[in-house]
């Protein structure tokens, strides 16, 4: 059995270390990327639906109140 000189374990490990750390912030960078997207995905359907039920609801109104003054005035005149 040889033995390793001190100096390529340490190499080895800080290489292994290195790796490590890269990966990790990669996976990190990559969820942060993700988890962004999909916020930014969510609100604007959020703010898209809500647009969608404003515009739905000031027609509805502007229709029941047209009818009723058309009501009201035909009953009236």
């Amino acid at each position: 059995m040889g033995t390793r000189p001190f100096g390529k374990v340490f190499w080895r490990w800080i290489v292994v270390v290195v790796v490590v750390v890269v990966v990790v912030v990669v996976v990190v960078v990559v969820v942060v990327v993700v988890v962004v997207f999909v916020v930014v995905v969510v609100v604007g359907v959020v703010v898209a639906v809500t647009i969608v039920v404003v515009v739905v609801v000031v027609v509805v109104v502007t229709v029941v109140v047209v009818v009723v003054v058309v009501v009201v005035v035909t009953v009236v005149v």
